[in-house]
């Protein structure tokens, strides 16, 4: 079983980026899904998540207005389209899978998590 996520690189600020989360050995349809960053130096902190359905969808703050999640269930699939990237948005960002569950901000909630992709801002 295992999250794979891509889709990261170098970028100018104010350009965009869309990450993919692509799932293998079984199916994330039922379960509730996020992303995650991790700066250097810096803990974990929650990006986005989404509901099974995809109904739901939650942001932080700091990304709000500017990042999007959806998910394709028929391809075991989830996205982060991200827009007006700023140089602060530079991390490892993370996909994770919560199995059956609500989808949360909470890093100990989830249970599978994929290796990370690096998004690097440039001003």
């Amino acid at each position: 079983v295992q999250l794979q996520a891509s889709g990261g690189g170098l970028v100018q600020a104010g350009n965009s980026l869309r990450l993919s989360c692509a799932g293998t050995g079984r199916t994330f349809s039922r379960d509730g899904m996020g992303w995650f960053r991790q700066a250097p130096g810096n803990e974990r902190e929650f990006v986005a998540s989404i509901s099974w359905s995809g109904g739901r969808t939650s942001y932080a703050d700091s990304v709000k207005g500017r990042f999007t999640v959806t998910r394709d269930n028929a391809k075991n699939t989830m996205y982060l389209q991200m827009n007006t990237l700023k140089p602060e948005d530079t991390a490892v960002y993370y996909c994770a899978a919560r199995v059956a569950g609500w989808a949360t901000g909470d890093v100990g909630d989830y249970d599978y998590w994929g290796q990370g992709t690096l998004v690097t801002v440039s001003s």
